[in-house]
């Protein structure tokens, strides 16, 4: 029975035609420093994302029971267990939900931010071994956010601080822990990411969209992690500081659903971007 309810849940957080899955992150009123005033209409976020493509939704337990109704009947409800503190350590993570709670929720999935490193270091490795146990015995895919200890620094800056191997140790045990989708950074270039994606021993990664790049960028990117064996992407400011929130998920689309190139994907974005203007 456990088997066949992850199943069933994978198949809606995974496109089954093509494979992929569009992530979009809405849940930084419990992770970021600073609030994000277009986190405000948090409805109109939610229709743009999904009518770009995304499949999935990824918000916390408190603003699904007030926007599950922009949802579409397909639509995938992700809901975070994990909420980052200001304090001493660097963004410490605290734990508020559990995985019956998520199920309650109508959750597909359960997500946790996983920070290693320091003193709280296993305190976090227990934790994430407690959900995986918890969701395999429930049923739910455990989706583990296997990112740097913090995501609001330009990627440039944390792989200068943390390198490769840090994500690699991060994937890899969230895997060993159960994670059924590995949520992780770009680690700086293609080569080293494809690294990453092996290290999964073929558990399906999203990219992370972390801190705002350029469209273009941001789009390259996900081009070069669909070729090294990305399933698709997780992303949240890069959408919802959009200025045409609805285009780039759409752009994001082309690139991971039917294998467009960046330029290509592109060129679209800035026709849709004219043509709204």
């Amino acid at each position: 029975m456990t088997v066949a309810g992850k199943e069933i849940r994978l198949k809606r957080l995974i496109q089954q035609r093509s494979g992929t899955s569009i992530i979009c992150a809405l849940d930084h009123g419990m992770t970021s420093p600073t609030f994000f005033e277009r986190l405000v209409n948090l409805e109109q976020r939610v229709q743009e994302a999904v009518q770009g493509g995304a499949n999935v939704i990824m918000m916390s337990k408190g603003m699904i029971e007030r926007f599950s109704g922009s949802f579409k009947p397909d639509t995938s409800f992700a809901m975070l267990l994990t909420a980052s503190a200001l304090g001493a350590e660097e963004r410490p993570v605290v734990r508020i939900g559990e995985v019956e709670e998520a199920l309650r929720h109508g959750a597909d999935a359960v997500v946790v931010f996983v920070a290693l490193g320091g003193e709280s270091e296993p305190d976090m490795i227990r934790f994430v071994a407690r959900v995986g146990e918890d969701c395999e015995r429930l049923g739910i895919p455990f989706i583990a956010e296997a990112e740097f200890p913090t995501t609001y620094a330009p990627i440039e800056d944390l792989n200068d601080q943390y390198g490769v191997e840090y994500l690699l140790r991060n994937v890899r045990l969230c895997v060993e822990l159960g994670a059924d989708i590995v949520k992780t950074n770009w680690s700086g270039d293609q080569e080293s990411f494809a690294r990453v994606v092996a290290a999964t021993s073929g558990v399906p990664v999203v990219l992370a969209g972390g801190s705002q790049v350029t469209d273009m960028e941001l789009l390259t990117r996900m081009r070069m992690a669909i070729d090294v064996g990305a399933i698709g992407c997780s992303i949240g400011r890069n959408i919802f500081l959009h200025d045409h929130p609805e285009a780039l998920t759409r752009a994001l689309a082309r690139v991971i659903r039917e294998g467009w190139s960046a330029e290509d994907a592109m060129a679209e974005l800035k026709q849709a971007v004219a043509a709204s203007t």
